[in-house]
């Protein structure tokens, strides 16, 4: 069989999130009854994924011995340390055997995405990298007021709402990307994007108009835990 490979982002310090997370890394926050990275894996092994790598900085000790090597959830995983914050791209540069298509994501998601469709469709492209992205809409607190030179109100809008298209913290990468990312340094999604459309390489957005919380914001967090459990048979696949 194929190997069919993830890496989940783990290494962060979850500073958005404390005090909660003084005490709990960020993946091992309880979502429901399991921790948010349990979720992901379960969704990952369901999608026929065989390979996790986890890289891990801040309390790698506390997920590994939550996480082992998978076998409890019938997929192998293994561990890749930082031993200083690399970002979000830095550490697949420490990873010496990813294969020429692998996906990405960090480990503090709650979607309903279908990891394999997202997997095949990039795959299919024949793509450098792809992102999933969803919709967010942003609502300014404030009664926005519109002037002319004259210093006359021309406009008013009250709390009015944008909506951006954002990445959801899901990727397919090819190995090619490896290329463009700085060995043992801090660099992120951000610079990676940016170094792309400096060259003009080809980079997919795959809008996803599904369920998608970033658990690492603290909104999107009660959120998650106030739905989980209504919706917990589709994110846990469970008839």
């Amino acid at each position: 069989m194929s190997e069919k490979r993830a890496v989940i982002l783990a290494g962060g310090k979850g500073t958005r999130l404390r005090p909660y997370t003084v005490v709990l890394p960020k993946p091992l926050m309880p979502v429901g009854e399991y921790p948010i990275l349990e979720v992901i894996i379960r969704q990952l092994a369901h999608f026929g994924f065989n390979r996790i790598t986890i890289t891990v900085n801040h309390q790698a000790d506390l997920i590994r011995s939550f996480f082992g090597n998978g076998e409890k959830w019938n997929i192998k995983i293994d561990y890749s340390l930082e031993d200083k914050p690399l970002s979000t791209m830095g550490p697949l540069t420490l990873i010496p055997d990813l294969p020429e298509n692998f996906l990405v994501m960090n480990g503090d998601i709650l979607t309903d995405l279908d990891f394999a469709q997202f997997y095949s469709e990039h795959v299919k492209r024949k793509s450098l990298f792809s992102i999933s992205a969803a919709r967010r809409e942003q609502v300014n607190l404030y009664g926005v007021l519109e002037k002319n030179n004259a210093n006359h109100l021309t406009g008013f809008f009250e709390k009015p709402k944008h909506s951006f298209l954002v990445s959801m913290g899901i990727y397919m990468v090819n190995k090619e990307t490896l290329k463009s990312i700085p060995e043992n340094q801090s660099f992120g999604f951000d610079h990676l994007m940016l170094n792309f459309l400096e060259e003009q390489k080809d980079v997919y957005v795959d809008e996803f108009n599904g369920y998608w919380l970033d658990i690492g914001r603290p909104d999107d967090y009660m959120q998650a835990i106030e739905e989980f459990e209504s919706m917990k048979n589709i994110f846990m696949h469970e008839k």
